[in-house]
């Protein structure tokens, strides 16, 4: 949905296809989507809940294997090992994850800072907006301006606070 809205925004066709450069915007939206389906009430089934679980636990291995990889050398097979250990997915993943992050650093903290990012900004547009503040409007803001640097993304959110407080939306 993200991408569809990119590419029908009217934005120019550069901003259009922005991947990988603001990897922690779109692939932080991606985290942050899968929160909104929670709060919706998606996972009507135990066994779908468990599936996000074990997706949140994952992503927590892949943060720890990203350092691992990068800041404190780990090799390989110390990767592979603590990837058993910490989730459920299969060796094919494991393996697959293990080349994707020796090779990307700092992807799987791109991907979370841009979800906390994401969360932060709800959080801060709820407080600051109180009852005037409305989800589908904060997330046609975040959408409609195509991918972002998180930091132009938090001017872009406060400047949409500032309109609907002044009533300009």
């Amino acid at each position: 949905m993200q991408h569809s809205i990119e590419r029908e925004s009217g934005l120019p066709p550069f901003r259009q296809f922005p991947f990988p450069h603001y990897t922690a915007y779109s692939e932080g939206w991606g985290l942050y989507a899968e929160v909104i389906a929670s709060e919706l009430g998606c996972y009507s089934k135990p066994e779908n809940y468990f599936e996000n679980l074990a997706s949140q636990q994952f992503r927590a291995a892949r943060l720890v294997v990203d350092t691992g990889f990068h800041y404190k050398h780990w090799g390989r097979d110390q990767v592979v090992a603590f990837l058993h250990e910490h989730s459920t997915f299969t060796d094919f993943d494991i393996n697959s994850e293990t080349d994707r992050y020796a090779a990307v650093p700092a992807q799987a903290l791109s991907y979370m800072v841009g979800q906390l990012k994401f969360m932060e900004l709800r959080k801060r547009a709820q407080d600051q907006l109180g009852e005037r503040f409305d989800l589908r409007s904060f997330h046609d803001e975040m959408l409609n301006g195509g991918a972002l640097p998180l930091d132009v993304l938090d001017m872009r959110t406060d400047s949409w606070i500032a309109r609907v407080k002044a009533g300009a939306l």
